[in-house]
């Protein structure tokens, strides 16, 4: 890898070394705490830029939901910020540390830059639904803002949305501007007992289809639900998990409410707030398979009725474990073999569609596979137009999304 040769500490220190770099030829790795640089193909680049020396809260207003910071700021320094006025991310970002086995901090650029979005996705959206606004600079060392510091700011052409999930290939972000959201003041977990996948996917789905604003809903096959929650769903077969959050009477209302509504679907047991903390902090980053470092492991996106389909058809191939989030709309998937990408996206194909993404891999793997999903034609060549717009020389991340990145 690179060796980092350039630490800004302000925006147009940034600019000036970017326009050197395009005037240059020069590549740049664009890099933030580093914790998810091993998600990707392995990046071509000359040398590395690190954002760290971008930190810092510029702007909060608890009363307005609303926070900006600089792309460099600590993940950490942020939650801390939410938490002390009662607040919260409204993504719950998953922490790739333990899953990758890497080390540093999290920054809320690389958050966005990877759209890093956790269980609650499934009822506040996505990291990119929460980015209202974005400072970057572009691959001609120009400073470009977009958005705004309101929620209801939609001036000009919308390039916020294009910087989550680009990881760091279009642009270097400087500044961040996102919502945020009330922290609840408890939470509680429903544990369904006993089914197998495509029940789960049932029970799921009627679960999501009650007024009882389900804020998370995972189901957790045999084969890794023992390690969940200190060991507390051990010993009574797969377990589907349903969270709800709120206020204490609420919680307790609504838990009664939904655990009469899945009786009839096998034994339930009511996790209190602790419990619950600590499973969907597990559930969010992976834990089943952070320590089968030498397992390949992938993260699918697909209809929630099909998740259960595609594990099937997977296990007559190959050997793999799973488990289900987004009320079964994303599996996480540890396989057997390190080349099984055709496979995955064949089947994928064949149920309907979706995203099928290489999370850990050694970099030999990543460096021959199409570690994102590959877009249609069309789709492709709009990339292709957007990135040359904004990074005409091709210096940013040379190589992390596709080979021709």
């Amino acid at each position: 890898m690179s060796t980092v040769v350039f630490r800004p500490g302000y925006e147009a220190e940034l600019g000036d070394t970017i326009a050197g770099a395009a005037a240059a030829g020069t590549r740049v790795e664009i890099l933030g705490g580093g914790t998810r640089r091993d998600i990707g193909r392995p990046v071509k680049a000359d040398v590395v830029v690190s954002l760290s020396g971008l930190s810092g809260i510029t702007g909060y207003n608890p009363a307005e939901l609303v926070m900006s910071a600089k792309a460099g700021t600590p993940l950490g320094e942020i939650e801390a910020a939410l938490a002390g006025n009662g607040q919260m991310l409204t993504f719950e970002p998953i922490d790739h540390r333990p899953l990758l086995g890497s080390a540093g901090e999290p920054t809320i650029g690389g958050v966005f830059a990877a759209n890093a979005s956790g269980p609650r996705r499934l009822s506040a959206g996505a990291a990119r639904d929460s980015l209202i606004g974005a400072r970057f600079v572009n691959g001609r060392g120009e400073v470009v803002a977009s958005g705004g510091r309101v929620m209801k700011n939609v001036t000009g052409l919308d390039l916020v949305k294009l910087m989550a999930g680009s990881w760091g290939t279009l642009a270097a972000m400087t500044e961040v501007t996102f919502k945020v959201l009330p922290r609840p003041r408890d939470a509680a977990t429903i544990a369904v007992f006993g089914l197998n996948d495509a029940e789960a996917a049932a029970a799921m789905a009627e679960a999501m289809a009650l007024p009882v604003e389900v804020s998370g809903a995972a189901h957790l096959p045999e084969t890794v639900v023992g390690v969940f929650a200190g060991g507390a769903l051990r010993g009574a077969g797969p377990a589907t998990v349903l969270r709800l959050e709120g206020l204490p009477a609420s919680v307790s209302v609504r838990s009664r409410k939904l655990a009469e509504a899945m009786a009839g679907r096998g034994d339930v047991r009511v996790l209190g707030a602790g419990e619950t903390a600590l499973l969907w902090k597990e559930i969010r980053d992976v834990k089943p398979f952070a320590e089968r470092r030498g397992k390949p492991v992938w993260c699918v996106s697909i209809a929630p009725v099909a998740g259960a389909q595609l594990v099937a058809a997977l296990r007559l191939q190959t050997g793999v474990d799973a488990f289900y989030d987004w009320q079964g709309g994303l599996v996480w998937l540890a396989m057997e073999q390190d080349s099984e990408a055709d496979l995955v996206r064949t089947y994928l194909r064949a149920l309907g569609g979706g995203h099928a993404t290489l999370i850990r891999a050694d970099a030999a793997t990543r460096a021959t596979t199409e570690v994102f999903e590959p877009q249609p034609p069309a789709l492709a060549a709009l990339s292709a137009r957007i990135k040359a717009a904004l990074d005409p020389a091709g210096i940013f991340n040379p190589g992390r999304m596709t080979a021709a990145s």
